[in-house]
């Protein structure tokens, strides 16, 4: 999946970006009905610590003094399709990780799997696709990263409660990487909340 070797345009992909969360705070006003004519399952937003995987400014084992992402992901129901019930019924998933502090943003497109647990309102859920960013792929002076491909695999992962029949709070993982198809692959994981509002 990783086939890019030249760096998308640093400022084309933010602006992308930034308008694909402007776009989630517009989707997000609309009407049930109407959101459900685009097919939208659910809409979050959410806020990210940066490049975690760090040792921390006193010696933590992850860094969470970076919280400067904004994400927006758009979540569709489920396509009525043989091949998406056989691998579990995922939904579709479009998002974007932006960056205010100059560092490296990104958009990625997948499938996202939720699974309940028992019968609570808690549930674990997963997405694996694929992301393009506007980072360095390399030569990247710290805490840059060296990302190695414009094209990465992306993987989430979270856990959740249903506060409502509409409403979700979910605590968020998401990693995006080369799987060392391209080198350098220095990753970028970032951790945070996410607020959704399903339809």
């Amino acid at each position: 999946m990783a086939l890019c070797v030249k760096k998308f345009p640093g400022v084309l992909m933010l602006v992308f970006a930034r308008l694909f969360v402007v776009l989630g705070i517009m989707l997000a006003g609309m009407n049930a009905a109407s959101a459900q004519d685009f097919g939208l399952a659910e809409i979050r937003g959410g806020f990210s610590a940066h490049s975690v995987d760090e040792e921390g400014p006193n010696g933590e084992l992850l860094n969470f003094s970076r919280w400067e992402d904004i994400s927006v992901d758009f979540l569709f129901k489920t396509p009525d399709a043989d091949l998406f019930r056989w691998i579990g019924s995922p939904k579709p998933n479009l998002g974007a990780t932006v960056n205010f502090a100059g560092r490296e943003s990104m958009m990625h497109l997948g499938l996202t799997w939720q699974v309940p647990v028992f019968d609570t309102p808690v549930f674990i859920e997963g997405t694996f696709g694929g992301a393009l960013h506007n980072g360095a792929l390399t030569t990247a002076n710290a805490p840059a990263r060296e990302l190695g491909c414009s094209l990465l695999f992306y993987e989430s992962a979270g856990i959740g409660v249903n506060v409502s029949d509409n409403a979700t709070v979910m605590l968020a993982w998401e990693h995006a990487s080369s799987a060392n198809i391209c080198a350098p692959n220095r990753g970028l994981t970032n951790i945070g909340v996410k607020v959704g509002y399903k339809f």
